[in-house]
């Protein structure tokens, strides 16, 4: 079951109406306040620099603590997710990429993690439902749309990843 899902049918409204306006207040500040969050969060810096070094358990540990503080964060959510798939959890994977998309339908970064994990199981019709859900969401060219169909087309001809 999706984190999501849980949600009763009017919480879902309320929440889609609150995520609305912050969607609109991030896209004002887009660019200053969230670069200045990941610089003014010592658990936040110390996360992306353990995702830089690769080192998952750490870069976990921070970001989960993050998280605690920030829980309307996708993008916190998404390198939780990213971290855990590299460490090897998918499951967690799994829960992080799904709280990420529900915080933000549009995360362009959820959306090809997320059909990465599903290339991990071997499930391509999952991963192509997030390339074309990318298709939708970038109407100009971006990388990620790029990256999940290379990560497709590798996975066919048998150089899974």
């Amino acid at each position: 079951m999706r984190w999501c899902a849980v949600w009763t049918r009017r919480g879902a409204l309320l929440a889609l109406a609150a995520l609305c306006a912050v969607g609109v207040e991030r896209a004002v500040a887009a660019g200053t306040e969230d670069d200045e969050a990941w610089r003014m969060d010592p658990d936040l810096a110390a996360g992306k620099g353990a995702l830089d070094a690769k080192d998952w358990d750490h870069a976990i540990r921070h970001l989960e603590a993050a998280a605690l503080r920030d829980t309307r964060n996708a993008d916190i959510q998404n390198y939780l997710g990213f971290a855990h798939r590299q460490r090897g959890d998918i499951d967690a994977a799994f829960v992080h990429y799904d709280r990420a998309l529900c915080l933000d339908p549009r995360h362009r970064g959820a959306h090809a993690y997320l059909g990465e994990a599903y290339l991990m199981q071997g499930n391509v019709p999952k991963a192509e439902e997030h390339l074309a859900a990318l298709r939708g969401i970038c109407l100009i060219p971006c990388g990620e749309v790029d990256t999940l169909a290379r990560a497709i087309d590798t996975y066919r001809a048998g150089g899974r990843r």
